[in-house]
């Protein structure tokens, strides 16, 4: 009686999956929008790009060029420059435009900004369901969506408000780990090559995995010659996605030869590397020597080429002043290693990514006698360099976590079942609630919370507290009891401030617009007299500050008796007057005086 029921589940599992994946991801989906219905209501975007990304498409719905992706409400009036491309700003202008129908233009943002990220987590579960099946077993991918929505610094970029590139991003990334292991090798070829030319359309962040996947591919073409047509595939998608890619995404400053985006540089170098591994899985010899021989040649004939006609991109994509990398970019923690961070940080995100790489050595241990050694091989090449890349930047989380998946899965595949078959009940209750957790990588989150190690101190939580604070929706609304103008604030505070206000500022955290943030830095280290003069120039008639924010600390750190630590003294020159706000604003606010600087 039993086993009727058992075999009909099992049957929808396997045969309907697109259609239950969709399903589980509809519900994952209605679920996040009403336990963050608050971050949607109040527009709690998560960081400074969300806030950017909104400008962006607001910029865009306003009558901005398609091609013209500069933000003219930071430092105006010539505006900021973004690298970014308009892809992702498709799904979000989309659905404000569809909930314009119904309800008014805040709302509608506010709806388009919770629903949007967790439109590429349907692609992203696709893709990890899609693995698993092939890889494991049919059955298995319920499995891996549960790991999946586990993950702590994967799921973060799916959140309601997240609504920047990451997440798509990270479903490209899943997909194209999906057509790494597709036995069809003209399907997966493709799935590499345009998961891989959208990805680097979007944004570079992705590059290393993108190049990574490429020579997977070819290294599948030098172990096997009947591999040809699957490496063709993915030349032709890699190399004419990225051209279709830039012609409709590109933006006009990104037609320089810029290092930081899908540029003429990156298009070239995506565009020979499709044309030269087209070529030799065209020509396909039948020594493996010969084949091999030739893959490092074309590999090397890339690299050449880069080296002479791009040196200016041989140091960090950025391009940015050896001023500003010491004094901002080499400080972003997100850009540092992972064994830098605190281990309350990194253990949880590590935890996952470790479990992984175990997973799949044993997947291709497994399967070493049969066809699925290659699809294995292939994957632990590439969540093995995932994990690697946590120690360059810990900024690879979420990605570490994502291709860590398939692995956790397979390990819970073959634990799981002994432990609730065990005929000790305790076995089957305790073991199997703790193989879950060590497996699925959750347990770290939850040791760690435990654990009496690096618990921050008073002082990190009020600069943590302010921050948070000095954000908040109502909080900076308020300014827009004055007349709309130009706010000198932090740098870290310039895309909410415009995103929320009526009010313009002078620079955010983007490394194309380093003399605004210089000029922000400079200002707020230097003396009174030369904040005021920079002040001036940019125009700005309001100073901002956030008492305690994390930027501020900086400064005062920095630069003692700079600027900024002589207002944190309550040392206010004379040509600042206090402008009153609500007597609970975390902020202070002054009227800028075009009088000469002195102290008061």
């Amino acid at each position: 009686m039993n086993k009727a029921p058992r075999g009909r589940l099992d049957d929808a599992i396997v045969r309907h999956w697109v259609a239950l994946t969709l399903a589980v991801w509809l519900g994952v989906t209605i679920w996040y929008v009403w336990s963050d219905w608050n971050l949607v209501r109040w527009l709690s975007l998560g960081d400074t790009d969300d806030n950017m990304r909104l400008m962006q498409v607001r910029a865009w719905l306003g009558g901005q060029g398609w091609y013209d992706l500069r933000n003219y409400r930071l430092n105006p009036p010539q505006g900021f420059d973004i690298h970014w491309s308009r892809i992702v700003d498709l799904p979000i202008a989309g659905l404000i435009l569809f909930f314009r129908l119904f309800t008014s233009n805040a709302w509608a943002e506010r709806l388009a900004c919770g629903i949007a990220p967790l439109l590429p987590l349907s692609i992203a579960m696709l893709g990890v369901a899609a693995t698993v099946r092939r890889l494991i077993d049919p059955r298995a991918w319920p499995l891996a969506l549960v790991f999946l929505l586990g993950t702590s610094a994967t799921m973060l970029m799916f959140l309601p408000e997240r609504i920047d590139h990451h997440g798509w991003q990270l479903a490209m990334l899943s997909l194209t780990v999906a057509g790494l292991c597709d036995g069809k090798g003209v399907r997966g070829g493709l799935m590499v090559g345009l998961a891989s030319a959208v990805s680097l359309a979007i944004g570079l962040e992705m590059l290393p995995y993108c190049a990574m996947a490429g020579a997977i591919l070819a290294l599948r073409w030098v172990w096997d010659r009947s591999e040809a047509p699957r490496l063709q595939a993915y030349a032709l998608s890699l190399g004419g996605g990225s051209a279709i890619g830039f012609a409709a995404f590109a933006s006009y400053a990104n037609y320089a030869m810029r290092c930081d985006a899908l540029t003429p540089v990156w298009l070239a170098v995506m565009v020979a590397a499709g044309a030269l591994l087209f070529l030799l899985a065209w020509v396909n010899p039948q020594a493996r020597a010969i084949r091999a021989g030739l893959a490092v040649l074309a590999g090397a004939a890339i690299a050449a080429g880069f080296v002479h006609f791009f040196p200016q991109c041989l140091g960090r994509p950025e391009g940015v002043s050896p001023e500003l990398q010491k004094n901002w970019l080499d400080n972003v923690r997100e850009a540092k290693p992972i064994y830098k961070h605190p281990f309350r940080l990194g253990f949880p995100i590590a935890a996952l990514p470790i479990v992984g790489v175990f997973g799949v050595i044993l997947g291709a241990w497994r399967a070493r006698r049969s066809p699925a050694l290659i699809g294995w091989s292939a994957v632990a090449l590439f969540v093995t360099f995932a994990c690697l890349m946590l120690l360059w930047q810990v900024r690879a989380g979420p990605a570490a976590q994502l291709l860590a998946v398939p692995g956790a899965t397979l390990l819970g595949w073959i634990v799981l079942p002994w432990l609730l078959n065990h005929r000790l009940l305790a076995v089957r209750v305790v073991g199997t609630v703790a193989a879950f957790l060590i497996v699925s990588g959750l347990f770290a989150g939850l040791i760690i919370k435990y654990l009496p190690v690096d618990r921050p101190n008073a002082y990190t939580k009020r600069v943590n507290r302010s921050t948070g604070s000095c954000v908040r929706y109502t909080v900076l609304k308020a300014l827009d009891r004055y007349p709309a103008q130009t706010i000198f604030t932090f740098v870290d505070l310039g895309p909410r401030l415009i995103t929320v206000t009526h009010h313009d500022a002078i620079a955010g955290p983007y490394h194309r617009n380093g003399a605004a943030i210089l000029d922000v830095q400079h200002a707020f280290g230097g003396s009174a007299d030369q904040a005021h003069a920079i002040i001036r120039r940019h125009g700005a008639t309001m100073l901002l500050l956030c008492p305690n924010h994390s930027e501020s600390t900086n400064y005062r750190a920095r630069d003692p008796g700079g600027f900024y630590d002589q207002l944190a003294h309550g040392e206010v020159p004379a040509w600042l007057t206090p402008l009153p706000l609500p007597k609970d604003s975390p902020l202070r606010l002054f009227r800028v005086d075009a009088g000469i600087a002195e102290q008061r």
